[in-house]
């Protein structure tokens, strides 16, 4: 009975387990939405598409300030050789 009992409790974290690590060793996905795979984003879930966009939109945001600080640095030192 007890060799029973013991049998099904490592079988059931074992299950416990492996579920653990397919939902959390899962691969990361990203890639930005162009016409080639549109499908590829509409066949992933609400929430993998809205971490997707929200990804590219910080990455945008990054290289946008990156271009503005850029465009200053120029202007100085365009108005001051003038």
């Amino acid at each position: 009975m007890i060799i029973l009992i013991l049998s099904f409790l490592t079988i059931f974290f074992s299950l416990i387990l492996i579920n653990f690590f397919k939902r959390y060793s899962r691969k990361k996905r990203h890639f930005t939405l162009n016409k080639t795979n549109l499908n590829t984003w509409m066949n992933l879930t609400k929430k993998e598409r809205y971490d997707l966009s929200k990804i590219d939109s910080s990455s945008y945001l990054i290289q946008r300030k990156s271009l503005l600080d850029q465009i200053r640095k120029e202007y100085k030192n365009i108005s001051k050789s003038k």
